[in-house]
């Protein structure tokens, strides 16, 4: 069960003792600018109660103090995921439903994967999972259609997940199940592709479209996803997270999470957003959640107080919602999902209500019309909430201040931050606009505060490949030449997945950075990250020990085997990382 007996109010006794890990001779990179770099720290209680040179943590050493010489070791806050998925990549899995097992797999390999399946569960009624590729379905002069999966297998109901979760293919079997069919009305958040003449559904559906045939699918096993969510934030903790945002959940999602924490396995804050529709799969209770049940999943670790939902699309299907036409378009614009009204007073009413609006924004239209919605919103309420434009992948110009003056959180995802066939492909559709995605630069010289989300399962969970594709705009591995984008100094990158990560989460003030009475998150590298070339290196960065309000949860080396800060997480990591490495 979670540990009590510390939790502190106002008369609660306060310990005299001296503190309960002190770490010695490193080079600590405290983010805080009143005091950038550290010799030593202090630790009790979960904060830091020194921080500063080898005497002054010395000071609070007793007989029960564990200490460690860091022999020179890199050290700094904490990393910040502001946005990602795990039981969307592991759900599925653990659910044992399909799962291609390719980054960008041809038409052909989705097809094979799609019959081996078949062939090893003729039990299963539904075959669904991930994921296919649209841009290499036109390499091959394939149209993504219900009649390329009913021409070898047509009997059974099967729907594929595109990589970008911005669609989904079904064939005719899945939508009869599901109810679609040529009279099915479009739900407001996203779209049924149809034959211009017939009206008949092709098979993809788009956005919160494909949430009808999940809704005609049995919900993931609780216990997938709490394998999913255990696993993910394992791996991240070994990565050197300390925070996250995991984003759509429903009741069931936020079950697992809490299952999780409330025996003591959760080693990383959760900000949990609560769908605002069905954009990704039903979410049956999110009025009740929204009304405050999501009070009952409070704790140290857990927080339900954001909502998330999808404004426009993404780049494959061409649903990202531009202020001006796509590329070789007369007239389309994208794919907006909900009415500018709508969205006012959805981002107002929540604002009122103290919880955070996480808006999925791939298209400068989008963001545009998020901006304008809490510029209203602060009108009429005031200061207030901290909302988050998820994504920001394409911003006009005379957006990039607005963050700063709206109090408006630009997360960027990493998976179009460097050149590769991927993001070449999928995202060519943007034409010369290409250049511009994910301008962190811009957001940054024009003072707002940006923060890094992986978006996995869209890329990977691994927050030192985004890192590095941040400052140097290339590709890690070296598999393509160029750049796309302007990139940032690595201090830079660090503010921006430490303390802005902390100030996207509202905890600025108590974490984020290694200061003196904030809770003692901190990770120990085995590089220094101010020193090194970071093209092909940062990203191989490794993470000797991950400590999370004083309490260490990932040790890889033992330092602490044996004694009192021993940690509970003493089974190796999943491996998450991606291939290439």
């Amino acid at each position: 069960m979670v540990n009590s007996n510390a939790y502190p109010s106002t008369n609660a006794p306060q310990s005299i003792d001296g503190a309960d890990l002190v770490l010695l001779n490193g080079k600590i990179y405290t983010v805080d600018e009143a005091q950038p770099w550290a010799e030593a720290v202090a630790i009790r209680q979960g904060k830091f109660i020194a921080v500063g040179s080898n005497a002054d943590a010395e000071a609070h050493i007793t007989q029960t103090t564990v200490v460690r010489d860091l022999q020179g070791a890199f050290a700094m806050p904490g990393l910040y995921d502001m946005h990602t998925h795990p039981d969307l990549a592991l759900g599925p899995q653990y659910s044992d439903y399909l799962d291609v097992g390719l980054e960008t797999p041809t038409a052909e390999e989705v097809k094979q994967a799609i019959l081996a399946y078949a062939d090893a569960n003729p039990d299963r009624e539904w075959i669904f999972g991930k994921h296919f590729v649209h841009y290499n379905f036109r390499k091959a002069g394939i149209e993504p259609h219900r009649k390329w999966l009913d021409s070898f297998i047509p009997d059974r109901p099967v729907a594929i997940m595109d990589r970008q979760w911005g669609s989904c293919m079904a064939n005719s079997k899945a939508l009869e199940l599901a109810g679609i069919d040529e009279n099915t009305p479009d739900p407001n958040n996203g779209y049924i592709v149809r034959e211009p003449l017939s009206q008949t559904p092709t098979g993809i559906l788009v956005d919160g479209a494909y949430a009808m045939i999940a809704a005609a699918m049995p919900p993931p096993p609780q216990a997938a996803l709490e394998r999913a969510y255990r696993e993910g934030a394992r791996f991240q903790s070994s990565r050197g997270v300390v925070a996250t945002k995991y984003v759509h959940v429903c009741e069931n999602r936020l079950n697992a999470l809490r299952a999780i924490d409330v025996v003591g396995d959760l080693p990383v804050r959760v900000e949990a957003a609560i769908s605002w529709q069905d954009d990704i799969f039903p979410v049956k209770r999110r009025w009740e959640l929204l009304a405050g049940e999501r009070h009952f999943y409070r704790s140290n670790r857990i927080n339900a107080n954001a909502v998330k939902f999808h404004f426009d699309g993404t780049a494959e299907p061409r649903t990202s919602y531009f202020l001006s036409p796509w590329p070789n378009e007369a007239s389309w614009r994208g794919s907006l999902n909900l009415t500018p009204e709508h969205i006012k007073d959805m981002v107002t009413d929540m604002d009122r209500r103290g919880i955070r609006v996480i808006a999925h924004c791939t298209g400068d239209g989008a963001s545009d019309i998020f901006l304008d919605a809490v510029a209203d919103c602060r009108r009429r309420n005031g200061p207030g909430i901290r909302h988050q434009c998820a994504h920001s992948t394409l911003l006009h110009e005379g957006n990039l201040a607005r963050f700063a003056e709206l109090d408006v959180i630009a997360e960027f995802s990493p998976v179009g931050w460097y050149p590769s066939d991927f993001t070449i492909g999928a995202r060519g559709a943007y034409g010369d606009r290409l250049q511009e995605v994910f301008n962190v630069r811009g957001v940054l010289d024009q003072g707002g505060v940006t923060v890094m989300g992986t978006d996995w399962p869209v890329s990977s969970i691994d927050p030192w490949i985004g890192f590095e594709a941040l400052v140097t705009r290339q590709n890690p591995w070296g598999e393509m030449d160029g750049t796309l984008g302007q990139p940032i100094s690595v201090a830079e990158a660090i503010r921006m997945l430490t303390i802005s990560g902390a100030w996207s989460m509202d905890i600025e003030d108590s974490a984020g950075s290694i200061t003196t009475g904030k809770s003692a998150d901190l990770i120990v590298l085995d590089q220094n990250l101010l020193e090194i070339e970071p093209a092909g290196r940062l990203h191989k960065t490794e993470v000797r020990l991950t400590v999370i309000d004083g309490e260490v949860v990932n040790d890889p080396e033992n330092w602490m085997a044996d004694t009192s800060m021993a940690t509970r997480f003493d089974t190796p990591a999943p491996n998450f990382r991606p291939v290439a490495i």
